[in-house]
């Protein structure tokens, strides 16, 4: 299915129920967290990928808002530093992976080294070619070590996207998110599509999730509900008592 045929607003959504049904999923999201966190044998990664102006950042206020800070870690990639230019591709994200008991948010991910070498050339494309087979099996690894890989890309409009771009412009509470170079990266918003496409094709082992984003009330639900269903399909328990103590 093309990212195109994926809806940017679902008119159908009444916000005020979906709101409600919003907030009760994100209390179970932070009880089963901290669930997570006391039973130590898996992990989450939850992948925000999307445009500039998706509202990555935001999302992920959201979604952590009833969570236990002592079991969440996010970490916002940025452009490589000479120190992770000079290892493989990999080894940024690796070493920032959750421990166990960790819900793990990543804003921009390893996704990053496929979409701006791929737009920007300015990585031979048999290199960037060999990436998305590694990706596969970088992920699988991590499933297989018990840490659940949960990927979302933000499907905002052009439109929406320049609406928000103009607010960090005009408002001064938003001043400090103005890039000049969002609005060159802008220009080039159907050729990041075009690459998400094959992103989202071809990574699809551990599957991706495609989110309404033009609404930050439909975005925080489609994005809350995945990551409520993968957190109840771990099966956690609470760990039993050890002591020597108090016997039982």
């Amino acid at each position: 299915m093309k990212i195109t045929d994926y809806p940017t607003f679902n008119k159908e959504w009444n916000k005020k129920e979906t709101e409600k049904k919003t907030k009760k999923m994100l209390k179970e999201i932070g009880e089963l967290q901290y669930k997570m966190y006391a039973h130590g044998k898996y992990s989450m990664i939850v992948v925000l990928q999307g445009t500039d102006a998706s509202g990555k950042d935001g999302l992920t206020k959201g979604l952590l808002r009833y969570c236990n800070p002592v079991g969440f870690e996010v970490y916002s990639f940025k452009k490589p530093t000479d120190l992770e230019y000079s290892h493989d591709f990999l080894w940024r994200v690796h070493k920032v992976c959750p421990a166990n008991g960790v819900m793990q948010v990543f804003i921009r991910s390893h996704y990053e080294d496929i979409l701006v070498p791929t737009v920007g050339k300015y990585i031979p494309a048999d290199i960037i070619e060999k990436r998305y087979e590694t990706i596969n099996t970088f992920e699988k690894m991590l499933e297989d070590h018990g840490t659940k890989v949960v990927k979302f890309f933000l499907n905002v409009s052009k439109e929406a996207q320049k609406q928000r771009l103009m607010e960090r412009i005009e408002m001064k509470e938003k001043h400090w998110k103005h890039k000049d170079g969002d609005w060159d990266t802008r220009e080039k918003f159907d050729e990041y599509l075009e690459v998400y496409q094959q992103v989202l094709t071809r990574c699809n082992d551990v599957p991706w999730h495609v989110a309404p984003a033009d609404k930050n009330w439909q975005k925080l639900y489609a994005v809350a509900e995945v990551v409520l269903r993968t957190l109840k399909g771990l099966d956690l328990q609470w760990p039993p008592l050890v002591t020597e103590k108090f016997k039982q």
